[in-house]
């Protein structure tokens, strides 16, 4: 079903590998038996995390994103151009990285969820390698696609460490004083601790969109309303690639999903997911009901683009076995409907878009499981770019996307062994 990618960067995948059957060893029962195994309450802990205490000081937060990304322009001899693309609504910047000169366009963004923070790291991983490597196969890159990269797209969020972002209606209002008076938007959350958006529900396909009081307050299959100003700078960061390029960008979205994602078919049956893929949330017949309002929908580009990405992460390790393999399709029931996503309005665009999900939160797992996320979400990414600079994504076939093993929601099972493992925790 895969097709391998003919070009790898020069010791990635050996060095990929090694790291994978390093970790596989370390999460595997030995056969020695002077070996012990460890607890089963450490193996298949409640939640499915990777460890009971994890650290949240390995993380890039947003005080120290804006010294890395200057770093990593510095060393690349200008090769990697960093710019300032918006700002939140509590004064934070939002920073885009910009490599390579080819006429293909890939945008990825990270963080628009703030408390998912795997992407930030595979982003500031990718532009130190694509900002300093000189070997054939990152020229070869550098010369046929452009990587632009918006790493932390919702600041205020990731330093709350919450998944929406910090702005209250009246400062919506205070922007658009034509919905005074109107009801807050549905995806808008007000508790007595915190205020703001969920992000990733505000997003039009009318990239030119104004709110308007009696759209509001929509609902789950609608289009959002771009009322923040992070959603605002991710579309015009897009317009602005569409109009420089007089193409659709191709856009990845990364996030984080819930921890007990079990693959279902594949050499990994039964395993944990370690990253999960999805194409546009439409609705039925891959979203037959936009198709005369928005032509350019292109439900099987993107998952040729999906598919890219789950051949980068297997081609990348050796034994199929490894955690950093443990791809899979996400949950894509036909009832799924998700205008507002950024994913959705771009792709109605003509845009290919690509969601990855790593299972888990941040908060979940400790610096083995992050490095080994982190390592799974980066051969993703190259997956697409290698497959973008050697055309290889024109050779592909959306249908196999459906090859790939599954996940579902958390089982009952799942739900039980946490009630299980809580009732006989110590206090």
């Amino acid at each position: 079903m895969r097709q391998k990618s003919r070009v790898r960067r020069a010791g990635r995948a050996t060095a990929a590998a090694l790291f994978a059957g390093s970790l596989a060893m370390g999460l595997l029962v030995s056969a020695n038996p002077a070996v012990e195994a460890a607890p089963a309450a450490k193996r298949d802990r409640p939640g499915c995390q990777t460890t009971d205490d994890p650290p949240t000081n390995k993380w890039t937060f947003h005080n120290e994103l804006g010294r890395e990304l200057t770093a990593i322009q510095r060393k690349s001899l200008g090769r990697v151009k960093v710019s300032k693309v918006g700002e939140s609504i509590e004064g934070r910047a939002m920073w885009a990285a910009r490599v390579g000169f080819g006429d293909q366009v890939l945008m990825v963004q990270s963080a628009i969820h703030g408390n998912e923070r795997t992407g930030t790291e595979a982003l500031l991983n990718l532009l130190r390698e694509l900002g300093t490597k000189n070997d054939r196969a990152t020229k070869e890159i550098l010369r046929n696609v452009t990587l632009v990269a918006m790493p932390m797209v919702n600041p205020d969020g990731g330093e709350l460490n919450r998944r929406q972002n910090a702005i209250t209606w009246d400062q919506v209002v205070e922007q658009y004083p034509q919905l005074e008076g109107a009801p807050p938007a549905w995806y808008f959350s007000q508790t007595q601790d915190q205020t703001g958006f969920d992000l990733n529900r505000d997003f039009h396909p009318q990239l030119d969109y104004q709110p308007r009081p009696q759209d509001l307050p929509g609902r789950q299959v609608d289009a959002g309303f771009y009322l923040s100003p992070e959603s605002q700078a991710i579309r015009d960061m897009y317009v602005d690639l569409r109009e420089e390029f007089d193409t659709p960008p191709a856009v990845v979205d990364l996030h984080h999903a819930g921890p007990c994602g079990r693959l279902e078919g594949g050499p990994q049956d039964g395993k944990l997911v370690s990253v999960e893929l999805d194409y546009p949330p439409l609705g039925v017949n891959d979203g037959a009901a936009y198709e005369q309002e928005w032509p350019l929908l292109d439900q099987d580009l993107s998952r040729r683009y999906a598919l890219a990405a789950a051949n980068g992460m297997q081609d990348a390790v050796v034994d199929d076995q490894s955690p950093l393999a443990a791809v899979g399709r996400y949950v894509h029931f036909d009832e799924r409907e998700y205008e507002g996503q950024g994913r959705s309005a771009f792709a109605l665009n003509g845009s290919p878009t690509v969601l990855f999900e790593v299972r888990g939160q941040a908060d979940d797992f400790g610096q083995k499981g992050m490095k080994m996320f982190v390592t799974a979400v980066q051969n993703g990414l190259d997956g697409i770019i290698e497959s973008m600079a050697t055309d290889e994504i024109e050779d592909l076939d959306g249908d196999d996307f459906f090859d790939l093993a599954h996940t579902g929601w958390e089982t009952q099972a799942d739900r039980d062994a946490r009630d299980e493992w809580l009732a006989d925790a110590p206090n």
